[in-house]
C-alpha cells in the first residue's frame, strides 16, 4: 500500500509540474484522473489538500463597446482543450461550463472589472491593430467604437491584423469584420485603413500576421509615419516578439535606418503611450 501511495504521489506531482509548466491552469487538480488507476488507495484529504494549487480567476478582455452595447459586455473566450503526457484530455474549468450554460435560462456570473493594458484610443489617432486568435477581441471593441464616432465625423484610418488557424473554422467575427470593410467602412481601403488575414494552416507554408504586415509596410509606415498607434493582443508565446520584428524591419525598410534606429523608434513610440501590447498564456 506505501509503495502504490508513493506511486500516485509521484503520478500526481508530475502532472501537477505539466500543468504548472504549461500554464494549463484551466483543470480543478482535484479531479486527478490518475486517481483511477489506483483504486485501493485511499488518500488521505491533508495531501491532496497539500498538492492543489488555489484556483486563480480568469481575465479575458472586453471585446465590445459600452456606447455600441450600454448595460453588456460581450467576451470572446477558446474553449481550452488538450491532452497531458498521459494522453489523459483536460478541459479548461471556466471555457467549459461557460460553454456548457443553458441560454434559456438566467445565470449569475460573478465578475470584476479591472484596467487593462490597453487604454481607448483618440479618435483623430490612426490605429494599426494585430490580433491573432482571440487577441482580436479588444479590438471588436475599438471597431464598433469609431464606428460610432464615424457617424459624426471623419474619424482617423484603422489597419486590423487578424490571424488564425483556419477560414473555415476559426475565423472569429467573421462577418462583423467583412461588414466593415465594405466602402465607407471603418476598416475600408477608401478611408484609409484596411483588414488583412493571415490563415496559418490553410497552405503548406505557414503564414502570420507579421507575414502580412510585411506585405503592407508601405502603409503600415504611413501611418506610423501620421502618428498612428499600434495594439498587439494575443498569445504571449512568440507572437508579440515576432510582431516587434517585423515592425522594426518595415521602419528599417520604409524609413531607410539601420535596424538599431528602428528599435529605438520603437521605443520611443512606447514611452509616448502610442504602442501598447496584451498578451496572455
Amino acid at each position: 500500500m506505501r509503495r502504490k501511495g508513493c506511486s500516485i504521489l509521484r503520478r500526481l506531482k508530475e502532472e501537477m509540474i505539466y500543468i504548472n509548466t504549461t500554464k494549463r491552469n484551466e483543470e480543478l487538480c482535484w479531479r486527478f484522473q490518475v486517481l483511477e488507476d489506483f483504486h485501493s488507495v485511499q488518500m488521505p484529504l491533508e495531501w491532496l489538500v497539500q498538492l492543489i494549487p488555489p484556483l486563480k480567476t480568469r481575465a479575458f478582455s472586453i471585446s465590445s463597446s459600452n456606447s455600441a452595447h450600454p448595460n453588456q459586455v460581450h467576451l470572446t473566450v477558446s474553449v481550452v482543450s488538450w491532452t497531458t503526457p498521459y494522453k489523459r484530455t483536460r478541459k479548461g474549468l471556466c471555457s467549459t461550463w461557460l460553454a456548457g450554460l443553458d441560454l434559456q435560462q438566467r445565470v449569475l456570473i460573478p465578475a470584476w472589472f479591472h484596467k487593462g493594458s490597453l487604454p481607448s484610443p483618440s479618435p483623430s489617432v490612426p490605429l494599426i491593430l494585430i490580433g491573432p486568435g482571440t487577441g482580436c477581441a479588444p479590438f471588436r471593441g475599438f471597431v464598433e467604437e469609431r464606428a460610432l464616432q464615424s457617424k459624426s465625423g471623419p474619424r482617423a484610418p484603422v489597419l486590423f491584423f487578424f490571424g488564425c488557424r483556419n477560414e473555415e473554422n476559426d475565423f472569429l467575427y467573421r462577418d462583423f469584420w467583412l461588414s466593415h470593410l465594405q466602402s465607407g467602412g471603418v476598416l475600408s481601403e477608401d478611408k484609409g485603413g484596411g483588414f488583412y488575414v493571415a490563415f496559418s494552416r490553410d497552405q503548406p507554408q505557414k503564414v502570420y500576421v507579421q507575414h502580412k504586415m510585411r506585405e503592407q509596410s508601405t502603409k503600415i509606415w504611413n501611418l506610423l509615419a501620421g502618428g498612428a498607434a499600434v495594439y498587439i493582443a494575443g498569445s504571449a508565446n512568440k507572437m508579440p516578439s515576432d510582431v516587434l520584428a517585423a515592425l522594426e524591419e518595415i521602419i528599417s525598410l520604409e524609413g531607410g535606418v539601420t535596424k538599431e534606429v528602428a528599435a529605438r523608434w520603437i521605443h520611443a513610440l512606447e514611452k509616448s503611450g502610442r504602442y501598447h501590447v496584451e498578451a496572455w498564456s
